[in-house]
Parts: C-alpha cells; structure tokens; sequence
C-alpha cells in the first residue's frame, strides 16, 4: 500500500475540470473580487488556466501565494 503524498494539488489539478457537487458563486464588483469568498471555505483554491493550473493559497500570516 502507498502511503499518501500529502500533495493534494496533483488530485486538484485532475478534477480541477469537474465541477463540484455544489456549485457556489462569487460576487464581483467590476473587475474587483474579494478574496474572503473565494476563501471562505478553504485555504487553497485551483485555478484551471487553459491547459495548466495553478495552486493560490492563504498563508497563516494572511498573506496570498500562487504557484504552479
């Protein structure tokens, strides 16, 4: 039996395709999105990007990090 990575962007990035069984919405005011929804119920979102993604996440010092 393998023991798990640990990295849940490899399985992220596989569904990232899918939507999820529930389906939430996010208000924008202009071109204006506040970060509070998008990370209302996770601390790290997946962003498709054409053919690639990408991994933001919220540090514990508040701050916003995005990776590849």
């Amino acid at each position: 039996m393998a023991a798990p990575s640990g990295d849940k962007l490899g399985d992220a990035a596989k569904n990232a395709g899918n939507p999820p069984a529930i389906a939430r919405s996010v208000v924008m005011s202009g071109n204006r999105l506040d970060s509070r929804e998008l990370f209302a119920a996770e601390r790290e979102i997946i962003i498709a990007h054409g053919e690639e993604h990408y991994r933001l996440r919220l540090t514990s010092q508040n701050k916003l990090i995005l990776t590849k």
